[in-house]
């Protein structure tokens, strides 16, 4: 049945969850928004050198995602992974020294912003790969299950990963031995300039996955708490052996794919669309409407975040990098 107060019908929503955790979830995106927007100045000031790839405005999927996870559990990441990273827990003062190059980098200078990683969250890193992390969080999750850990791998991949053979492959293993493994698919309307109606024959992701045996779901990955039900519960199902579930989390790219994009290939006018629905400003109003929090707290986890990534260029600037004698530290073979 339809409620006669829809506003007040999302406050009850709202408040079935702890508010810690609510507040937490506009906080993480606010600090990943804050990163990433400053990016481009570090940029053009030769402090970061190749590319770097924002995720503004995906913001919701990663840390809706990610706080459905215990800590011990995996993630993998697309080359688009600050954003993955900070909300599984990442410590921006090392992640810009990661940037930057710098010896005191989460991966010791040597991975940047596209191979980003931190296993002692548990993020097994960036891949600068289309679909490079769906084999690796399929791995995680086959050790997991050897082992009777329950922990679950959680794959993130763009609307691009989805025709790559690995899915396939590593989807059908997955439904096959009910590997515990949620694949996150952020369908952002763009594969670099890529549409997906342009390359993908059945746009029906969801139904996709299902002729591999693999349940999945469409969510609103604008809707932070949306994307949080819906991946908890692929969670616990996946901790109970029921096997894999896959997520379409339809969200949209404000930013080019890289810096320097010119973005041809979209209107201002679709862009305006999408910024109406900015999943940063739409969560601090809803939760100030259903009084999880007032505008003033609101204001100050804002200035935090911002705050916070000042004190992480700083930190970066004023690490040093890596010494030449250990280019070879690290290497596996």
């Amino acid at each position: 049945m339809k409620s006669d107060n829809p506003t007040r019908s999302d406050e009850v929503i709202v408040k079935r969850h702890d508010r810690n955790l609510l507040v937490e979830m506009f906080r993480r995106m606010a600090l990943i928004r804050n990163f990433d927007s400053r990016l481009p100045v570090l940029t053009t000031q030769s402090l970061i050198r190749g590319s770097s790839h924002p995720c503004i405005g995906q913001e919701a999927v990663a840390v809706g995602a990610c706080l459905a996870l215990q800590g011990s559990d995996y993630v993998t990441s697309t080359h688009r992974g600050h954003g993955h990273t900070i909300a599984k827990g990442g410590n921006v003062c090392f992640m810009m020294a990661e940037l930057l190059g710098r010896a005191n980098g989460c991966c010791r200078g040597k991975g940047g912003s596209m191979h980003i990683a931190d296993f002692s969250i548990g993020m097994l890193g960036a891949n600068g790969i289309v679909g490079g992390g769906i084999g690796i969080a399929a791995g995680a999750a086959l050790s997991s299950s050897i082992r009777k850990s329950k922990q679950v791998a959680l794959c993130f991949f763009g609307d691009g990963a989805v025709n790559q053979g690995v899915l396939l492959e590593c989807g059908n293993m997955a439904a096959l031995w009910k590997l515990p493994l949620i694949l996150v698919c952020e369908n952002n309307q763009f594969a670099m300039s890529t549409r997906p109606n342009e390359v993908t024959g059945n746009l029906d992701l969801p139904g996709r996955m299902a002729g591999l045996g693999i349940p999945g779901s469409t969510v609103d990955g604008m809707d932070v708490l949306a994307v949080f039900d819906m991946v908890a519960a692929a969670v616990e199902r996946a901790r109970n052996g029921e096997g894999p579930y896959f997520v379409e989390a339809r969200c949209y790219r404000y930013e080019g794919h890289f810096f320097g994009d010119g973005l041809k290939y979209r209107t201002k006018d679709e862009l305006a669309i999408w910024r109406d629905k900015d999943p940063i400003p739409a969560w601090r109003d809803r939760l100030v409407k259903a009084g999880v929090m007032t505008q003033e707290e609101a204001d100050k986890i804002a200035q935090e975040a911002e705050e916070a990534v000042n004190q992480a260029v700083e930190f970066a600037k004023n690490s040093p990098f890596p010494e030449p004698s250990t280019v070879w530290d690290d290497v596996y073979a």
